[in-house]
Order: structure tokens, then C-alpha cells, then sequence
């Protein structure tokens, strides 16, 4: 009764108060800290290559262009054309691949859950393997690889969704289902490399690595209305994920089906991964440990967790792929092998750093 009856602590509660704004501050400062130097980056990478051009000519080459003031044709066709198509689609799947691992890392409350837990890699790995060394494609054309690609990486995810259905749909079945997924399609996939020709073989290789050259302006718009509404849509269910952590009779409690948000949150992971990699290949580590790193500096809340992820992700892969392009030039590394040689060691520190509690 005395506790009851005591006057409240009103300096306790402005401090608190204070204390909250402070870090959500913070955290806005950190995903704009991310969006400025992704900008700073895109300058840079735009100016490697062969024909040399200054930092402060491509800003002004692009607004040029923006606004139809085309001044050096040249200049104009080797940075809109040539130059800016990779790094426009790097920050779409950069993007795209940390918010689908922090959303997958969310809804399967597992720190080593990626894009690729859902087996779209896999599917998407045989798709474009049965398109190259046999020639059977769902499309005729330029996009053939792509369609094949996008098409099978999808049905992974739609058996993990099936097995989910007759058993509850809880992390482990998913994950498990996700690896048995895997397996099989790596299997197949592996025998078509077998068989195949040395040149289909190298091609094969090549798209399984990663890579953002076949980039252009082509794919572009429909790579970044798939990535906005998926950036958008997991923004909007980002209070549920929240209650997710807490587990399934809670979240339950609060009037959210556990069951039925992991399966709409898979699909939304599911289409946004595989359309970007149907384009890039596969490109490991950037939605393993984009939300890792992210998480040290804003904490677990998805409603800040999700768009600092996208604003990193963007950054990270953008400045692998400038990696890339200048540590053996004129030689290109691909991204794919660039976020591996980063991804791995980075996820090393962040296990054995022993101030990183963020799970």
C-alpha cells in the first residue's frame, strides 16, 4: 500500500524517457551514417575502371543526366551505361539479402538463418545449371537462365511451406525441411556438372560465385519494385517479428499467429531472394552478417533492425563489389568471392566477441 500510495518518481520517469530518445536518435543517426557513405562509395566505384574520371565528375555526370543535360556523351555513356547498372542492382540485392536475413534470423530465432536457409540458393542453383549444361528452360532468350533460376529457387521454399502445413510450423521443421530441401537439389545439381562440357562447366561456375557484371538498366526496375515492396512489407510486420522473440504462446497472447506470420515471412524472404539472385547468382554472406553487425550498433528491434540492415546491406555489398574491382585490376574479382573472404572472418569476430549479446 505504501509503494501504492507513493508520489511517482517524475525525475526517474523524464530520465528514462530521455535515455529512449536518446537511442532511438541514435539509431536513425546510424542508418543515415550508412545511407551518406553509400553515396560517398557509388562516387568511388564509378570512377574505376580504364577510362579514368574524377570523383566530382561522376556526381555531376549523373545529375546531368537526370535532368537532361547530357554535356560529354562520352563521359555520359561510360557512367550511366556502362558503369552504374552494377552498382544500382549491388545496392538492390545488397538491400534485399540483409533485410531477408535479418527477417529470417527473426522468424526462426536462429543467428546462423540467412536468405538461403529457405533453400533458394539451391533451387535457384539448379535451375540455372539445368538451363546451362542442357539447354531445358521454362523461357526462350536473354532471360532464359533467369526464368529458370527464379522458378526453381521458389519451390523450395513452397515444400518447406507443404512439410510446415502437415507438421507444426515451428523453426525446426522449417530448418530442417530447408536442409533436406538443399541436399536434394545440390545432389541433381551436382550430377548435371558431372556431365557436363568444360565450357557449360565454367559458365555454371561462374554464375554460382556471384557476380553483379551482367548488370543493366534492363532488369533494374523491376529488380528495385520487387525490393521496395519487400523492404516495405517486412518494415510493416516488424512490431510482429518483435513478438515473436518472445515465443510462440506469447506472441499467440498478443493476437498474432506465430504459425501463419513465419509462413507469409518465408514467402516475403522467398520471392525478394530469389528475384535478385536470379540476376546475380549467388552471393553468400551479406545476409548472414549484414543483421549481425547492424544488431551490435541498434540493438534487436526490428523496426529499426530491418531498414538499418537494407542501408548496411546496400553499403556492404557496393563496397565489396568496388573491392573487387581494383585489389587485382585489371583482373575482376567477383563479389561472390569478395563477401566470402569478408563475411567469414567478420562472423568469427562477431562469435568470439564476447560484449556482442545481442540473442
Amino acid at each position: 500500500m505504501e509503494a501504492w500510495a507513493a508520489p511517482i518518481d517524475d525525475i526517474g520517469e523524464s530520465q528514462a524517457f530521455t535515455d529512449y530518445r536518446h537511442r532511438v536518435w541514435l539509431r536513425y543517426m546510424f542508418i543515415l551514417a550508412c545511407i551518406i557513405m553509400t553515396v560517398i562509395v557509388v562516387g568511388y566505384a564509378a570512377t574505376v575502371g580504364a577510362y579514368g574520371i574524377g570523383i566530382l565528375d561522376t556526381y555531376e555526370t549523373i545529375w546531368n543526366h537526370i535532368i537532361g543535360d547530357i554535356q560529354d556523351i562520352t563521359l555520359d555513356h561510360i557512367v550511366w551505361n556502362i558503369r552504374l547498372p552494377r552498382i544500382v542492382v549491388g545496392i538492390f540485392t545488397g538491400a534485399a539479402l540483409a533485410v531477408a536475413g535479418a527477417v529470417m534470423q527473426s522468424i526462426l530465432l536462429n543467428p546462423l538463418a540467412d536468405p538461403y536457409t529457405t533453400g533458394v540458393s539451391s533451387g535457384a542453383s539448379f535451375g540455372a545449371t539445368m538451363a546451362i549444361t542442357l539447354g531445358a528452360t521454362v523461357a526462350a532468350g536473354k532471360y532464359a537462365i533467369v526464368m529458370n533460376a527464379f522458378l526453381f529457387s521458389l519451390i523450395p521454399t513452397l515444400v518447406i511451406i507443404a512439410v510446415s502445413q502437415m507438421r507444426k510450423s515451428s523453426p525446426t521443421v522449417m530448418i530442417m525441411s530447408g536442409i533436406a530441401v538443399m541436399y536434394i537439389f545440390n545432389a541433381f545439381t551436382t550430377l548435371m556438372m558431372l556431365w557436363a562440357d568444360p565450357n557449360s562447366l565454367e559458365e555454371v561456375y561462374q554464375w554460382q560465385v556471384g557476380s553483379l557484371s551482367r548488370a543493366s538498366w534492363t532488369e533494374i526496375p523491376l529488380v528495385a519494385v520487387v525490393v521496395i515492396l519487400g523492404v516495405v512489407s517486412a518494415q510493416l510486420i516488424s512490431g510482429k517479428l518483435n513478438l515473436l522473440a518472445t515465443g510462440d504462446d506469447n506472441a499467440r497472447a498478443m493476437g498474432v499467429d506465430a504459425g501463419r506470420l513465419r509462413i507469409l515471412a518465408m514467402l516475403l524472404v522467398a520471392l525478394i531472394s530469389a528475384v535478385v539472385v536470379s540476376f546475380t547468382g549467388l552471393i553468400g554472406f551479406v545476409g548472414l552478417v549484414a543483421p549481425h553487425i547492424v544488431r551490435i550498433f541498434i540493438g534487436p528491434d526490428n523496426r529499426y533492425l530491418i531498414p538499418a540492415s537494407a542501408a548496411f546491406g546496400a553499403l556492404l555489398l557496393v563496397a565489396a563489389d568496388v573491392i573487387g574491382r581494383v585489389v587485382i585490376a585489371p583482373s575482376i574479382l567477383q563479389v561472390g568471392v569478395v563477401t566470402a573472404f569478408m563475411g567469414g572472418p567478420l562472423f568469427l569476430w562477431l562469435i568470439v566477441k564476447k560484449d556482442s549479446q545481442v540473442w
